[in-house]
């Protein structure tokens, strides 16, 4: 059963699960989703990354899997889709800074489309200018850049996830239960209302 359409926003060095957990979860409930990169094309591949909470001060990293993205990102339109997916790692760190990335955001989030960010995803969220006012969780290390954009940073455990509104957010990958269920929550209620 066809679910809608959603975007997800990925680069190099996205975080591993936060990239393919929620690829491959949308689709299995009959979501069809799109993964782009910016300079790239479907076929093409970005690398992950895997974080991990070993007891360290923060999280550990190591190399990930290959992820072959689907769509080509200069041929988006992002008035083709009903939601944004954005993973989070070291990706959104320079994503930020693509000025068609953050029109794509601003898109959805102008037009009241349901938005999932995880973990550094907030960062692209901060940087779109869009959270003003919101309720808004992130990696804990990411709330200083969630407040100096207007909004509030909800300190929830690891995993749980925040809606308000639109947003969809949660911390880090072990929220995917929680970040996904609301996300689809969301989703739906916006399929519902535009029928």
């Amino acid at each position: 059963m066809k679910q809608g359409k959603l975007l997800m926003l990925v680069g190099d060095y996205a975080e591993d699960y936060e990239t393919m957990v929620p690829f491959q979860a949308l689709q299995m409930l009959g979501y069809t989703v799109h993964a782009v990169c910016p300079g790239r094309k479907a076929g093409d591949i970005v690398r992950t990354a895997i974080h991990d909470f070993e007891g360290d001060q923060t999280y550990s990293e190591k190399r990930g899997h290959n992820f072959a993205l689907n769509a080509d990102f200069a041929a988006i339109r992002p008035e083709d889709y009903d939601g944004l997916v954005i993973p989070g790692g070291r990706a959104p760190e320079y994503l930020r800074l693509d000025e068609g990335v953050l029109e794509i955001v601003r898109h959805f989030a102008n037009a009241g489309k349901p938005i999932a960010a995880v973990c550094h995803g907030a960062q692209i969220l901060t940087a779109a200018d869009v959270i003003r006012g919101r309720r808004i969780s992130a990696y804990p290390a990411c709330a200083p850049e969630v407040r100096a954009a207007g909004a509030e940073y909800a300190e929830v455990a690891l995993t749980e996830a925040v809606t308000d509104g639109p947003f969809v957010t949660a911390p880090a990958w072990p929220a995917h239960p929680a970040w996904l269920a609301q996300f689809v929550e969301v989703l739906s209620a916006k399929v519902q209302q535009a029928a």
